[in-house]
């Protein structure tokens, strides 16, 4: 056996491992589960300002909210990920309430009659925000669905989610955890 080959090995199977961590397997996987990437929020990047309109409620501000963690989850009702993972959402809600974690989903440019349809296969007692022309989708760098940004207390993005995620596991409970 030539002395190069255990070392191709070895770096063939490290390359392998790297892959199933990037795939959410192995040692690095708390880092990002299968289905959803967590990304720091860019530290030069100001965050942007939200103000929508709510359905059938008042309309919200991102900045009436500091003091409070927020879950701002960008979604649309033809998005199966996004569809999944909104009873998880519910869940974290309910169960951080008290600790001042506020959940708030902001739909994607659809009109009342989809966002009806929705409510009526998936009831949800979130605030939903209307996003009806794309622009705070832009600005919070959504480009694909689900994605939801945590903002800390201070009223800065902290971290991005994107795709799918229980926010029941435990997992997503160390992400939310150090913010309380």
């Amino acid at each position: 056996m030539s002395p190069s080959l255990p070392r191709r090995l070895s770096l063939r199977a490290l390359g392998a491992g790297l892959a199933l961590v990037g795939a959410g397997v192995g040692p690095g996987a708390a880092a990002n589960p299968p289905g959803a990437q967590r990304r720091p929020w860019p530290a030069g990047l100001p965050t942007p300002p939200l103000a929508l309109p709510a359905w059938e409620a008042p309309a919200w501000k991102l900045a009436d909210a500091r003091g409070q963690v927020v879950v701002l989850n960008f979604w649309a009702s033809w998005c199966e990920p996004c569809r999944a993972e909104m009873p998880s959402l519910a869940l974290l809600a309910q169960r951080h309430a008290a600790d001042r974690l506020q959940v708030v989903t902001v739909n994607f440019r659809e009109t009342d009659a989809a966002i009806r349809r929705f409510l009526t296969h998936t009831p949800l007692d979130l605030p939903i925000l209307r996003d009806v022309d794309g622009d705070a989708a832009r600005a919070w760098r959504v480009s694909l669905f689900p994605t939801t940004v945590v903002v800390g207390r201070q009223g800065r993005p902290v971290f991005t989610v994107l795709g799918e995620l229980d926010w029941t596991s435990a997992i997503a409970r160390s992400w939310i955890a150090p913010l309380l």
